[in-house]
């Protein structure tokens, strides 16, 4: 970066780092402990939808990819699009298998971004739920190699339990490397895996 970047402002992109998600793991045992919220086995990668053969030959390489690990029940990877036109690659894990969860989400964005469609990737995330069924989603920011906490209140309207996102920020502090701008803190209203 130079001398004139600096002075009108513009800064260098942060470099994802998938690596990071291997952090979820560790930070789900201080978020039991923090506040109650156990992994529900559900995590998913949202990118802005691709058409076409390649993208056909990325999803299909991934399938295959994930279609090998034996120990999975059911479908290892399925495509799903929201009513917001981002589309979805969705794993389900047992809820004790947040590391395998893990390795499935780092496998989708690895893969993804190897055949080029890493400029598509906006978010990954892992569901998790509490004994009074509050939902929270750990997200990770792929262009900013942050992570947010998602809490939607329950019922119709799309409402945040923002009280617990702060609580869980504080409480992840030391595991993650969380997202300090609030306004990035970005709303996944109805993402499958949550």
């Amino acid at each position: 970066m130079g001398l004139l970047d600096i002075l009108l402002g513009r800064t260098k992109p942060v470099v994802a780092d998938l690596d990071r998600l291997f952090a979820l793991p560790s930070a789900a045992v201080t978020l039991e402990a923090a506040a109650g919220f156990t992994p529900t086995g559900q995590g998913a990668v949202c990118f802005a939808t691709v058409e076409g053969a390649a993208f056909e030959q990325t999803h299909r390489e991934v399938q295959a990819l994930l279609d090998a690990d034996t120990d999975r029940d059911g479908p290892p990877v399925e495509l799903r699009q929201d009513g917001y036109g981002y589309s979805w690659l969705v794993s389900h894990r047992a809820p004790d298998q947040l590391h395998a969860l893990v390795n499935d989400l780092h496998a989708v964005n690895s893969q993804m971004e190897v055949n080029g469609f890493g400029p598509q990737l906006l978010c990954s995330l892992a569901g998790f739920r509490d004994r009074a069924g509050r939902r929270l989603a750990l997200v990770y920011l792929y262009k900013r190699g942050t992570f947010y906490p998602f809490a939607p209140l329950p019922g119709e309207a799309e409402r945040r339990d923002n009280a617990l996102e702060l609580q869980v920020r504080a409480a992840l502090a030391d595991d993650l490397r969380i997202e300090q701008d609030l306004s990035r803190w970005f709303p996944v209203w109805g993402a499958p895996g949550l």
